[in-house]
């Protein structure tokens, strides 16, 4: 998106945990490249109304699956959920604050450090993990293609608000 582009592109010859990683790590870099540049109001913005979704919402939301996956499913370390509970299962999308925006993308970056160190703790993409989907076992494999394909979706999104708020488009 600018004009030093930070992100390393996944290499194209890799072995398969490799490159579930890289693709992983491109994805959340591309999330912070997103949403550069935008103010506390801009970041908190709903293009589409009645859709909650925001930018902000968005890191928001991924904030808690990277928590969710990579900490209380690959380890077994429960999480608590700053955004949503029983009777806000949206808030991650819903509650967001223009106050609160900027110590949210602080969130998300503390909690990659947190979930990079859990995902690199586990070598094993075969066997199940410590924790558990809806009470059924998953490995590493399973969670890893599934967060690749959480961001990819989520990043889609946040192409089309962020073009909207701005005009800025990118890969």
């Amino acid at each position: 998106m600018s004009s030093a582009d930070p992100r390393t592109v996944p290499p194209p010859t890799a072995g398969e945990r490799e490159s579930l990683d890289a693709w992983l790590d491109f994805y959340r870099e591309t999330l912070l490249l997103k949403i550069e540049g935008l103010g506390a109001e801009q970041l908190c913005r709903r293009a589409v109304p009645p859709s909650a979704l925001s930018p902000i919402g968005i890191v928001r939301h991924l904030t808690d699956v990277e928590a969710y996956w990579l900490r209380e499913v690959l380890l077994d370390d429960e999480q608590p959920d700053p955004h949503c509970d029983e009777d806000n299962p949206d808030g991650d999308f819903q509650d967001v604050d223009p106050a609160t925006a900027l110590a949210d993308i602080e969130a998300y970056r503390a909690q990659l450090v947190a979930t990079r160190a859990a995902q690199a703790s586990w070598t094993d993409l075969d066997g199940p993990v410590l924790g558990r989907r809806h009470g059924a076992p998953v490995n590493l494999r399973w969670i890893l293609i599934h967060l690749v394909e959480e961001y990819a979706r989520h990043l889609g999104h946040l192409d089309l608000l962020r073009e909207s708020i701005d005009g800025r488009a990118g890969y």
